[in-house]
């Protein structure tokens, strides 16, 4: 769950202690550990008594801020003891991964809450009666979980302050959302749970948005780029439109009736006439829209060509490009947002380093010079959560300066770091004084035997697909596994001395610092665990064993098992392919760093799905007549909206696909997305119910595919392009070794601009809790 910062910008306030909690009481201290007095010499003795105190706050402060800017936050929260401790606790991995595992909760209980999706099966013919929960169950479960957001709130509201808390609508969202929450939930148990209609299942996603910084970000550019979408969606509308008419003139009913099958079909009336041409613009009924037409006159085709050149490969790949740009634009300026996060956040941990007499000094020429003492920067460092090789990098750079003291400039570039990529450094050789160790590390070590062994593995699997490929008619009792087995052992026994002989030559360390060989190796000690299980249980080779036998896994069972883990080791070559090593790396990246859009796209499926099951809940039903289902050459003369035509969804067997439960909708929601025979899908819905169910259907198709799989794409795209680039002068090898910083943040990173001196010096001024004097 990625971290959310309290908020999102800073407001101007009077005068006030340092690390106050806000309490009215600023004007009774006139000077206070947060305000800026004269300087004292880095040697004077004569400090006040209470300074060995304020040294301790300070270097509290400059911790907090610094991990602040690690995690891209805002600094705008309460600065004193209490309330520093009470915030590093907050965002503690454990408070942060206990509030996640609350909110997967609370989403995932429409699993289980009426209509229960505990069947093995959606499919209408065949469900079974799901196990409904007693009253009370879920709704227990649920209030525990609002507890939890209510604790959540009453924190976030302290940390921040009132005035800051007002001014914050994600905040007040988040308390109107708990409340109506809270309200429904009441309802429920007053009516003892048999109500069919719960608000509150459609504001659950509320809480996953409001907890991710970069949800809010990506849905506020998705707001501002609507603009943009909906000038190119209303060209798509009149191009829709327009052949529509133009359609309905040409394929008109005619006297001869076996001319009148495009119009009896796809043409008969507007709404079916443009639910097909919508349905063409996904190609998902191409070329069935235009066959009846086409086999008439060749010369019809013209106009579904042209229809699908104009809509399909421009008007939508036009709508991607300026999806993609209109939106990359607004994330730029998120992003710049947290850089400016990350600066103010290190320049304010300076800031409070250089308090009087505890890291700068003054000369009475120059006037004051702010500079931070190194044993204090130090003591910091060793407080501060962040990635070990990141401290490590910071603190070696900082033990550079001679004299002991950091300046303001100096102080900011130390944490370049934390964009910097990680080279992972592999422990050295082992030293052998036999010649014939020497040897084998000379030989192992060598880059060639890792070719040699890809060309294994690749034999392997060729072994494997021939058998395959020769035993795909046989069945169980049929095939003989003895060759197969034979043909495992003989390159399982070579994996074995790969990995044994690689260990020599690298060392245990060393072995394991590769994460091939980890993959390698643990993947041969299974092959080697099976094969041996194998031996035990049933004495190979001999070739007169029992394929189906009454153990506990049969011998064919097994070596499918070994087969499959083979098939899975060959995967080895990734990593030695500097192209693949990048994409598989990206993949990587993407389910790390860009989670947060998947994110948005899991809130959108959340609400579609709860409004599927609002407005067709037990729309689909099996016919009183199931000869129907069961003889598809049967005509249907009744009224009944069955239809057994051919590539309709009874005929199709399509009944799992429903929304009579919260996973079957899902997967449905899905299946429309792909738009592989969506206009199955909408066509039995109008057919069920009513001809405006294409509406929530349309929606959810421009929502899912059009807008949002093709930001996903292009944002895969930008994260790729990234680490190629930054990887296109790097060995293979170095591509292995590096661990890449590709966040968000980073990506866009060279087109951002860095904040000016004066700039975060304002902001620091506008700091509601910590305020200093200059």
């Amino acid at each position: 769950m990625e971290e959310e910062p309290l908020l999102t910008g800073s407001i101007n306030r009077g005068p006030g202690d340092y690390g106050s909690h806000d309490n009215g009481d600023h004007d009774k201290h006139e000077e206070s550990p947060g305000s800026r007095r004269p300087s004292y010499s880095a040697t004077d003795d004569s400090y006040p008594v209470h300074e060995d105190a304020d040294a301790e706050l300070y270097i509290q402060q400059a911790v907090v801020f610094i991990e602040d800017a690690i995690q891209y936050r805002s600094i705008n929260h309460r600065v004193d003891s209490w309330s520093l401790w009470l915030y590093r606790w907050y965002y503690s991995k454990i408070c942060q991964w206990g509030l996640g595992f609350t909110i997967a909760v609370v989403l995932g209980l429409a699993f289980i809450e009426r209509p229960s999706s505990l069947t093995y099966t959606s499919d209408i013919r065949f469900k079974p009666k799901p196990w409904e929960p007693p009253c009370g169950l879920t709704e227990g479960i649920e209030m525990v979980c609002l507890c939890v957001f209510i604790l959540d709130i009453t924190v976030k509201s302290y940390l921040i302050g009132w005035e800051e808390f007002r001014t914050n609508k994600w905040l007040i969202g988040y308390v109107v959302v708990i409340a109506a929450s809270v309200i429904d939930w009441m309802l429920s148990i007053s009516m003892m749970c048999s109500e069919t209609l719960r608000v509150r299942r459609l504001i659950r996603p509320f809480f996953l948005l409001q907890n991710s910084s970069l949800m809010k970000k990506t849905l506020k550019c998705i707001k501002r780029t609507l603009p943009e979408i909906a000038s190119v969606i209303l060209l798509l509308a009149l191009h829709i439109c327009l052949f529509t008419m133009i359609g309905m003139l040409i394929f008109s009913k005619t006297d001869d009736p076996k001319k009148n099958g495009e119009w009896e079909t796809y043409f008969k009336n507007l709404p079916q006439a443009l639910s097909s041409l919508l349905v063409l613009l996904t190609t998902a009924n191409n070329p069935d829209v235009m066959i009846p037409a086409y086999s008439l006159n060749r010369g019809y085709s013209i106009f579904f060509i042209l229809f699908s050149v104009f809509g399909t490969y421009l008007l939508m790949n036009l709508m991607t490009a300026i999806i993609y740009n209109q939106f990359r634009g607004y994330l730029l300026m998120s992003v710049q947002t947290s850089i400016i996060r990350r600066r103010l956040g290190i320049r304010a941990a300076f800031e409070v380093l250089c308090c009087p007499g505890r890291g700068h000094t003054s000369t009475q020429s120059e006037g004051h010079v702010e500079r931070v003492a190194m044993n204090m920067f130090l003591q910091v460092m060793e407080r501060v959560h962040m990635k070990f090789y990141c401290r490590q990098a910071i603190i070696k750079a900082a033990r550079q300066f001679p004299d002991g003291f950091i300046n303001g400039e100096d102080f900011q570039r130390l944490f370049n770091e934390l964009d910097k990529d990680f080279m992972k450094e592999h422990p050295q050789k082992p030293e052998y004084s036999s010649s014939i160790l020497q040897s084998i590390q000379n030989i192992y070590s060598h880059f060639y035997i890792t070719v040699l062994g890809n060309v294994v593995a690749l034999a392997n699997v060729l072994c494997i697909c021939t058998i395959l490929v020769l035993n795909s008619e046989k069945t169980v009792s049929e095939k003989n596994n003895f060759y197969m087995e034979i043909i495992n052992c003989i390159f399982i026994l070579y994996y074995v001395i790969e990995m044994l002989l690689k260990i020599v030559a690298f060392g245990w360390k060393g072995y394991l610092s590769y994460r091939n060989n980890i993959f390698d190796g643990f993947l041969t000690v299974l092959l080697l665990t099976i094969q041996i299980a194998i031996f035990i249980t049933y004495r190979i080779p001999y070739e007169d064993v029992d394929p189906v036998s009454r153990r506990v896994m049969a011998l064919w069972e097994m070596v499918r098992l070994i087969n499959m883990l083979i098939v899975f080791r060959f995967l080895r070559i990734i990593p030695e392919i500097k192209l693949m090593a990048v994409v598989a790396s990206t993949l990587v990246d993407l389910v790390k760093n860009l989670r947060a859009f998947a994110g948005i796209l899991l809130v959108v499926y959340y609400v579609y799905a709860v409004l599927g099951i609002w407005l067709f809940q037990g729309a689909i039903t099996l016919p009183s007549n199931t000869s129907l289902i069961l003889n598809a050459t049967i005509e249907n003369k009744t009224d009944d909206p069955y239809s057994m035509s051919c590539g309709t969804f009874e005929q199709l067997e399509y009944w799992p696909n429903n929304f009579d439960d919260f996973a079957s909708s899902l997967v449905l929601l899905y299946n429309i997305m792909v738009v592989n025979n969506w206009h199955v899908f909408t066509d039995a819905y109008i057919r069920y119910t009513t001809e405006w169910s294409l509406v929530y259907f349309v929606a959810w198709w421009l929502t899912s595919s059009v807008m949002w799989v093709n930001l996903f794409v292009a944002l895969i795209l930008e994260n790729f392009t990234y680490k190629w680039d930054r990887s296109n002068a790097l060995s293979v090898e170095d591509v292995e070794r590096i661990a890449y910083q590709s966040t968000v943040q980073l990506i866009f990173r060279e087109h951002v601009q860095e904040p000016t001196e004066e700039e975060l010096l304002a902001q620091l001024q506008q700091h509601p809790h910590l305020h200093l004097s200059w």
